[in-house]
């Protein structure tokens, strides 16, 4: 029997089409680093309106803790559902925020796990926070159970193939997604290779290029089509 492993930091999605998606979850030490970025940021915006408010006597007094709880509150809420679920703590750790099922966090969710900042916060430090997160597989802390949340990893896009500049081809049948990747492989690598090897390996594709006396140019010319370009 094949058990699956207790310990597994991607969490599994699957989409109403039928794609299975893993989101790679964040855990304790990168989200702590996160919030304390955010901190600092807020603590600045705390003092630099220290600074000039109080000027104004009891009036910017009040505006000032007015400003200060509503900064404490709404600044992780706007940019999380703004910005794509990221602070800019956040960002700079490669962190976003998404409901459970994979979408972007909207504002009730946002609020809810932000408000529930102050039960993680008990008793000290978010020592609630810290041992919720680590009792559960995804990292979650309360506001994330309450919130349906999840703090994952954000995913780099590949990068776009350069194929060498031949004009598009059309290839002779349609071709499975894992022909279509290795041709995209080889013309994308065959830049690297002598021009004797690379016309060798072209030639193997056999019917695909069958009749050309330059096999090479066609495949490359496959895999331009193949990548979206068209004449």
């Amino acid at each position: 029997m094949i058990r699956e492993p207790l310990f597994d930091t991607r969490h599994k999605v699957e989409t109403p089409e039928g794609i299975a998606l893993e989101l790679a979850t964040a855990g304790p030490v990168p989200r702590a680093l996160a919030f304390g970025i955010d901190q600092l940021i807020r603590f600045g915006i705390y003092i630099a309106l220290s600074f000039t408010l109080p000027w104004l006597g009891r009036f910017g007094v009040g505006i000032l803790l007015i400003l200060i709880f509503l900064t404490e509150w709404f600044y992780p809420v706007l940019f999380e559902v703004l910005n794509k679920g990221q602070t800019p703590g956040k960002a700079a750790m490669g962190l976003r925020v998404l409901h459970d099922d994979g979408t972007p966090i909207n504002w009730g969710a946002s609020m809810t796990r932000n408000v529930l900042r102050t039960v993680d916060f008990l008793p000290l430090f978010y020592g609630f926070g810290l041992v919720t997160t680590l009792l559960n597989r995804d990292f979650k802390r309360l506001g994330d159970l309450v919130a349906g949340t999840v703090v994952v990893y954000v995913t780099k896009r590949a990068a776009t193939p350069r194929l060498p500049e031949v004009a598009p081809a059309t290839p002779a049948y349609a071709l499975l997604q894992e022909e279509q990747q290795a041709i995209l492989s080889f013309a994308e690598r065959s830049p690297q290779l002598t021009r004797e090897r690379a016309e060798e390996l072209a030639a193997l594709t056999g019917e695909l290029v069958a009749g050309e006396r330059q096999p090479l140019p066609e495949l490359q010319g496959i895999a331009n089509w193949i990548a979206g370009k068209r004449s």
